[in-house]
């Protein structure tokens, strides 16, 4: 198929990059309003013919489809020039301005019996189909909410900032999310509430959007053009959640247990770009004489430009070209067998506002969709497992255990025999790391401590489920002990180093005049004295440079040579 371009930058190269290396595409035709940028733009990505105006491009008779890749502010008038010229259209996103210039362009497409479609290019990827798979297993339960994030520091694109351009995070990057939404809860929108922060150009720089829908479920959205972030998409459920790495252009799903456990892992495929899954529907759908591509039909198109304009509204942001040209929409404006499935909103919009609560949509699911108002089918997680979708990249779904519960906390595999098999089975998990030793061969020496401690005689078991042998509570010594017994608050080697070492006074040891003197020196006295150990050692006449203290010495030089160094 011969490939027009209308537009000759960035993204118009990810998507000449693409034609050159798929099967059945022509890079044939770029259009410039600057000639000597068309025909440079033709030289670098092998293109046949370079034109220097739009028209002289779509007047081309070879011409048989056109990708559009120019500011959303024209998407509308160039749509509108290439149907005229009877040429097939694949429009990068947003669409258009507003959801009253898609409806018209789709009603010309109808009559016309020519393909528009919208270069959504997350809706046409692989991944897209099998997260639908994964929330049909009924692996992570009933899915409740979601969340999702893209940012990046565009603040010095023009387009972007400029208003005239129809500027601003919500067309560039809010369609994103919205449009994951869309994908996994529907589009049965019960309210929208929106904030956002705006550019002193008056257009939109990030924002928060959060969508409640009719069954309850709610979606928390975040964009912005100030700066990066981390692209993750969550899906959370009764019985897990879903990870998502980069919602833009899918990398990486995982899927958690509710241990916080990774229960199944998919990797995208290889690509080209990504671009090839939208060019391979459009082509598939013009063979087939459709107007749409199922992945992203115009309903859905309209719903999304609609839900946008909504939004718009409530934060008193229009371009200039809509001032004269209301961006309302209402039932006589669009085309009842092309929004069938949507109710157009009919009233007023209010503008003066900084959030907007309001209806959106009284039609859920698709019914290319997931069916989220639909509780699983499968019966128990074992069932679930089974549904789950194997992964032909890599992935650890098929090594897991057949008899593996998710739901099941860690304890009751541990009955099943099942800790060792999951470490065994999951190679690709990354073990975590060991912590550092504090103390040399710590179990020994707590093994060797243990045996010690049961040599001496033991108390009731304290209620507050304390260590039997811990004789401080809150501060307080135990006065049912005598003081020669007492075991101060040490780690437990230097408790045995202690024992070994024969120290079992507690003033028979030390450097004459330090803290750990005075205090090994206080003898606990069962007359009338009013006060408590700790008054005592408050009153203790300490020294206030006390760098060389034997206690920091001892906290520092931990090993059992350099004990038998000290001094004691």
């Amino acid at each position: 198929m011969k490939i027009g371009i209308i537009g000759a930058g960035n993204i118009a190269g990810t998507m000449a990059t693409t034609l050159q290396q798929m099967k059945g595409t022509e890079c044939y035709a770029i259009a410039s309003r600057d000639i000597k940028r068309a025909s440079g733009f033709a030289d670098k990505y092998g293109f046949e013919r370079a034109y220097g105006s739009y028209a002289d491009m779509l007047n081309d008779p070879y011409v048989e489809l056109v990708y559009i890749a120019t500011p959303h502010s024209h998407h509308y008038e160039h749509i509108k020039m290439c149907l005229n010229h009877g040429k097939h259209v694949l429009c990068e996103k947003a669409f258009c301005a507003n959801a009253k210039q898609a409806a018209e362009v789709m009603l010309i497409a109808e009559d016309m019996g020519l393909l528009l479609a919208e270069a959504m290019w997350t809706r046409y990827m692989p991944m897209r189909g099998l997260i639908n798979k994964v929330l049909k297993s009924g692996i992570i339960g009933n899915p409740t909410s979601l969340s999702a994030n893209l940012g990046y520091p565009l603040i010095n694109k023009p387009r972007l900032v400029r208003p005239e351009l129809a500027g601003g995070a919500l067309l560039d990057l809010g369609v994103y999310v919205l449009n994951f939404a869309s994908m996994v809860f529907g589009d049965g929108i019960d309210s929208i509430a929106a904030n956002c922060v705006k550019l002193d150009t008056g257009v939109d720089a990030q924002e928060n959007i959060m969508l409640t829908y009719h069954d309850g479920k709610m979606a928390s959205l975040y964009v912005t053009m100030l700066a990066q972030t981390d692209r993750r998409g969550l899906i959370n459920g009764t019985n897990g959640y879903i990870e998502i790495e980069n919602i833009n252009n899918y990398e990486m799903v995982r899927v958690f247990n509710l241990e916080r456990k990774i229960v199944a892992e998919y990797t995208a495929p290889t690509q080209i770009t990504g671009y090839e899954y939208e060019v391979q529907s459009v082509m598939r759908a013009i063979r087939e004489g459709r107007i749409e591509c199922p992945e992203m039909p115009h309903a859905e198109i309209l719903r999304m430009m609609q839900l946008m304009d909504s939004i718009r509204s409530a934060w008193n942001i229009e371009f200039p070209f809509e001032m004269d040209n209301t961006i309302r929409i209402t039932a006589d404006d669009l085309n009842p067998d092309v929004v069938h499935e949507m109710s157009a909103a009919k009233d007023a919009v209010p503008r003066k506002q900084e959030s907007v609560v309001r209806k959106i949509s009284e039609k859920s699911v698709s019914d290319t969709e997931y069916e989220n108002t639909k509780k699983p089918k499968a019966k128990n997680a074992k069932d679930a497992r089974d549904k789950l979708p194997t992964s032909q990249h890599k992935g650890i779904t098929d090594k897991l255990p057949k008899d593996l519960d998710f739901a099941a906390p860690d304890n009751e595999q541990e009955n099943k025999g099942f800790v060792n098999k999951k470490l065994e089975s999951v190679p690709t998990l990354k073990k975590p790391e060991p912590e550092p030793q504090t103390e040399p061969a710590e179990e020994a020496v707590v093994e060797q401590l243990e045996q010690l401690k049961k040599k001496k005689k033991k108390k009731p078991e304290p209620e507050t489920g304390q260590d039997e042998y811990d004789i401080f509570d809150a501060g307080v010594l135990d006065e049912t002990m005598h003081a020669e017994e007492v075991i101060r608050d040490k780690s437990p080697t230097e408790q045995i180093r202690d024992m070994e070492l024969g120290v079992t006074s507690a003033g028979a040891h030390g450097k004459p005049g330090s803290v750990t003197d005075q205090i090994r020196g206080l003898v606990i006295e069962e007359e009338t004295d009013p006060r408590t150990v700790t008054g005592k050692i408050r009153d203790l006449d300490i020294p206030i440079e006390d760098k060389g203290s034997e206690f920091q010495r001892r906290r520092k030089e931990p090993s059992v040579k350099a004990a038998e160094k000290r001094q004691f």
